[in-house]
């Protein structure tokens, strides 16, 4: 569901990368080492906050999150992403952008 709130309207591509954002966030000792951690961290993801969250996926989204937990990563690790043209906040933007997706970028 988190994949279809934060990328419905993107490629299938940036629907597996957001995927493995939240995965590779489980790895990381910045966040939480679960994945509903992951999702449910403070202020982590817009669609939580929204309610946009708890919308059914659709087929594009589950399909994606399959391959994102298989471990296709074409973020290339990263663990952040924002689409550059409502992003709000300063610090976001002191992240280093790997690649873009759509209007999502991914970064680290």
């Amino acid at each position: 569901r988190a994949i279809h709130a934060e990328a419905e309207g993107e490629p299938y591509i940036g629907k597996v990368a957001v995927g493995a954002v939240l995965l590779n966030r489980i790895g990381s000792p910045d966040f939480p080492n679960t994945l509903s951690g992951v999702v449910y961290q403070s202020l982590a993801l817009e669609s939580v906050s929204n309610g946009r969250f708890n919308d059914q996926a659709n087929t594009d989204s589950l399909r994606a999150a399959k391959e994102a937990i298989a471990g296709y990563d074409p973020t290339y690790g990263c663990l952040y992403f924002w689409n550059p043209a409502t992003a709000t906040s300063a610090w976001i933007w002191t992240r280093t952008i790997v690649v873009q997706y759509g209007k999502h970028v991914f970064g680290i």
